[in-house]
């Protein structure tokens, strides 16, 4: 019988340990794997650096999420993303919006500067630029991140695919913002999906991985593989299964989440100090009606306030919080707050009065009481 994602997701597939019966998955931490005496290997593979085990069922959860032929695993979101553009032909051209993960930007830039790749930005808060900065015939890849990590920019991910597609190339999304369980880029027309699983796949801040999603098992997607094997780029296999582990609970804890975040954007809005509200699911927000279509399973539970104080208060707010911890990351069940400007760096877009939130699943009640709480003492 067909299965809900939801289902899929807290069952693992429905995995039962063939030998034991176990309902969890075992752990198999071994490298290498033994052959027969005719010199066959006995299991599927032979060594655990392609993607073990573990690897293997924690990238078929995701591929049966995401509605993907076929997903990998690699060491870290950036690990995941670096293999994407290692695809590319040398001094392809890639078009990239400008205000993204800063993370992924300083890369793309670093692969400009040393000639792997040509580039081009587009402006994410003007979509239309988009097709004016593809060039047919010569654009290979373009890349996009919605919700935008951390202005929360939303771009139509079926606009953007129809752009790359009509000028030859492919669409890649990151999706680390908006994971399967609201979003399946693939299904809107992308042909790779990338996430930072260490962020909402896992949820617990305790496993660094990344994942990449495909559309077709094509010939890009066997020179990821490749890539992936030949860089080493690959998990472990307490990374992978601690992953399987987060995956379960990956549908509760974004509803959860989403609705932690939406009840601070409404209670935050009209807060003297705060200037602006960044998040997706107010309707005020410029890219609102695009998320309602592309978001069906909840907005999240990441928002950025903008302060009126300027770049001391952002960094007053993120240290007077007691219940917000003040520490780097999203999509963990513990919340998190963090001034962005001083992290990202000087040559960063981001506002310096910007401030980060990344909802928990704790109650409620203590997440607006503790941020009122923070702003009234400004």
């Amino acid at each position: 019988m067909d299965r809900r994602p939801e289902t899929l997701a807290a069952q693992a597939l429905h995995h039962i340990d063939a030998e034991t019966g176990a309902v969890i998955p075992p752990l198999h931490p071994a490298t290498t794997f033994a052959r027969d005496a005719g010199n066959q290997l006995i299991g599927p593979r032979d060594y655990a650096r392609p993607q073990g085990p573990n690897a293997d069922h924690a990238a078929a959860i995701v591929a049966a999420l995401e509605g993907a032929k076929a997903a990998r695993l690699f060491a870290s979101g950036l690990g995941a993303a670096s293999a994407v553009f290692e695809t590319v032909a040398p001094a392809g051209h890639v078009v990239a919006q400008s205000r993204m993960y800063h993370g992924t930007r300083k890369l793309l830039a670093r692969l400009a500067a040393t000639g792997r790749i040509t580039l081009s930005w587009f402006d994410p808060d003007a979509p239309e630029s988009l097709a004016g900065t593809i060039e047919p015939g010569r654009t290979e890849l373009v890349w996009i991140e919605t919700p935008a990590n951390p202005s929360w920019t939303i771009l139509d991910i079926a606009a953007c695919a129809r752009a790359a597609h009509e000028a030859g190339a492919i669409l890649a999304v990151d999706g680390t913002c908006a994971p399967p369980c609201t979003t399946r880029a693939l299904d809107l027309g992308a042909d790779l999906v990338m996430h930072s699983a260490t962020k909402y796949l896992n949820g617990h801040s305790d496993v660094l991985a990344g994942v990449v999603a495909t559309r077709e098992t094509d010939a890009r997607w066997t020179r990821l593989g490749e890539i992936a094997s030949l860089s080493g780029a690959t998990p472990g296999a307490f990374e992978s299964w601690l992953l399987v582990r987060g995956l379960r609970t990956l549908f509760v804890r974004f509803e959860r989440q989403s609705a932690n975040a939406m009840a601070l954007a409404r209670a935050l809005r009209d807060h003297a100090a705060v200037s602006h509200v960044l998040y997706p699911g107010l309707a005020t927000h410029p890219g609102h009606a695009i998320a309602a279509r592309q978001m069906t399973g909840g907005y999240g539970g990441l928002l950025s306030l903008r302060l009126k104080g300027g770049f001391a208060a952002a960094g007053k707010l993120a240290a007077s919080t007691q219940v917000f911890i003040q520490a780097t990351s999203i999509g963990g069940v513990e919340s998190l707050i963090e001034h962005r400007k001083p992290i990202e760096g000087p040559d960063s877009p981001t506002p310096d009065d910007l401030v980060r939130l990344s909802c928990g699943i704790e109650a409620e009640a203590d997440l607006v009481g503790d941020l009122v709480a923070a702003l009234d003492g400004l």
